[in-house]
C-alpha cells in the first residue's frame, strides 16, 4: 500500500502565533513532528504541508519534503488534501492511507505511526482513525486544550469532548481518562469525502473536526497507545514539551 505521512502547519495559530518554528532544544518545532514520523518504515514518504514560505524554506534546509497549499485553509483535514492531491501529481501515484499528523506533536514515535495505521491494514472497513492515550492528572483531564473522548466496547469513539468526560460527579470519581492525540489516518477517497461533509453542530461547539463523523453516523476508531505526548497549544507547553523530551532517545538521532 501508499502509505504516506502529511504534517499540516501554518505560522498564524491564534493561540500561539509562529508555534510551528518556536524551538524545542534548538530544533523548530516542525521539524521534531517530521523527522520523528519519517522513521516510521510503514511510510512511503513524509512531507509537510503548509502556506508559509518561512516554514518551506526550514523544511527543505533540513531535508524534509515540503507542499505549499493555499492560505485560505481552517481545517487542517482541508489543506491535507490539497497536499495529498499535489503529491499525487508529482509523483503520478495515488495514495491509500494519508496520515495527517498535527505538527504540534513533537513528541510522536514511528511506533505511534505504525500503531495509527494498524487497524485500518487489519480491517478494510475502518475509514479512520485516531490514536488516544491516558491522562494521569485532573490538571490535564480538566485543561480544554486537551480533547477527551469516549470509546465503546470496540474502541469506536462515542464522543470527544473539551470538557472532563466522563463526569466524575455522579456514579464515580475514578472514571478512564483519555485523550486524543492527534496523529489521524484517513483512507485516501475518505479524507475527500469528509472534507465535502457540512460542518456539524457539534464539531462547531466543541472545536473537534471527529465530531462531523459521528454526527453523520459514521464510526472512528479509536487505537490506545501508552507513550506519554504533550500537544503544545500555548508557550507553556512548549516548555513542557521542552523538559519531557529532556533525555529522549530519538531525539538524539537527529540532534547533536
Amino acid at each position: 500500500m501508499n502509505i504516506i505521512a502529511i504534517i499540516p502547519a501554518r505560522m498564524g495559530s491564534s493561540r500561539f502565533p509562529g508555534k510551528p518554528l518556536a524551538l524545542i532544544h534548538g530544533v523548530p518545532m516542525v521539524g521534531h513532528v517530521a523527522l520523528r514520523t519519517a522513521m516510521c518504515t510503514s511510510l512511503a514518504a513524509t512531507y509537510v504541508a503548509t502556506c508559509d514560505e518561512v516554514i518551506r524554506e526550514y523544511a527543505e534546509s533540513a531535508g524534509l519534503k515540503a507542499v505549499m497549499t493555499g492560505d485560505h485553509h481552517v481545517r487542517c483535514t482541508t489543506r491535507t488534501a490539497e497536499a495529498m492531491l499535489k503529491i499525487e501529481d508529482m509523483t503520478g501515484k495515488k495514495a491509500d492511507i494519508v496520515v495527517m499528523v498535527q505538527g504540534d506533536e513533537p513528541m510522536v514515535t514511528p511506533g505511534m505511526i505504525a500503531v495509527s495505521i494498524r487497524p485500518m491494514l487489519a480491517d478494510p472497513s475502518i475509514k479512520v482513525v485516531n490514536l488516544m492515550a491516558e491522562m494521569h492528572s485532573l490538571e490535564e483531564f480538566e485543561d480544554p486544550n486537551e480533547v477527551k473522548v469516549v470509546v465503546d466496547s470496540q474502541n469506536n469513539a462515542l464522543y470527544f469532548s473539551r470538557e472532563p468526560v466522563p463526569s466524575r460527579k455522579k456514579g464515580s470519581d475514578v472514571v478512564p481518562m483519555r485523550k486524543q492525540v492527534c496523529i489521524i489516518p484517513f483512507r485516501r477517497d475518505y479524507l475527500l469525502q469528509f472534507n465535502e461533509m457540512p460542518e456539524s453542530p457539534l464539531e462547531i461547539y466543541e472545536s473537534v473536526d471527529m465530531l462531523r463523523i459521528l454526527e453523520y453516523g459514521g464510526n472512528v476508531r479509536m487505537a490506545p497507545i501508552s507513550e506519554q505526548t504533550v500537544s503544545v497549544d500555548t508557550p507553556a507547553d512548549l516548555v513542557r514539551a521542552e523538559q519531557m523530551m529532556l533525555d529522549d532517545p530519538l531525539r538524539r538521532l537527529y540532534t547533536k
